[in-house]
């Protein structure tokens, strides 16, 4: 898609002391046939500090994975969705200075075929409470805007929302072709 978002973020809630770590993200906007938006609710107490957040689903890139077949994987382990990969959105590249990590996070427009069973990681139960929140865009909006008031959720958000509204917007041109 030639009008793909392409942003680069700062982090402005910690102080930058070096880089060490370049991670490689995939990420979806994850739609239904009804228009609902499906993202994960992270709950986490760690050194970012205490908050739940709003995320989308994804993760990181292993060895030897091309973007689709990660992007797949994640969407089952995280939501146990089955999707139809519509579209790239874009890249949003950011920063975590506190752990010292650059990332890379390749976002794509998602609709979903099923749902089945999640598989989640340990870490992912047990650390961070995910669970699976479906919202309409507006809801989807308005949950963004009340986890940002943490560092952490700010980082979220700012990386998050533009892509948010240019999958609104991909969502209503495919509508009027």
């Amino acid at each position: 898609m030639s009008n793909e978002i392409y942003l680069e973020l700062k982090d402005d809630e910690w102080p930058f002391t070096y880089t060490d770590n370049d991670r490689h993200i995939v990420r979806a906007i994850v739609v239904d046939s009804d228009n609902m938006f499906y993202f994960v609710r992270v709950e986490r107490n760690d050194e970012f500090g205490k908050a739940t957040l709003i995320e989308t689903s994804g993760g990181g890139v292993e060895e030897g994975e091309d973007f689709f077949s990660s992007l797949k994987r994640e969407l089952k382990e995280e939501l146990g969705a089955k999707v139809d990969i519509l579209g790239k959105i874009g890249v949003v590249s950011d920063y975590y200075n506190l752990i010292h990590r650059h990332n890379i996070n390749n976002y794509y427009l998602c609709k979903v075929r099923s749902f089945g069973k999640r598989h989640l990681t340990h870490a992912e139960e047990e650390s961070f409470h995910l669970s699976t929140l479906k919202l309409s865009y507006k809801e989807a909006i308005e949950e963004y805007q009340r986890r940002s008031n943490t560092k952490l959720g700010r980082l979220i958000a700012n990386r998050e929302l533009p892509i948010l509204h240019k999958a609104k917007e991909m969502l209503a041109q495919s509508i009027r072709l």
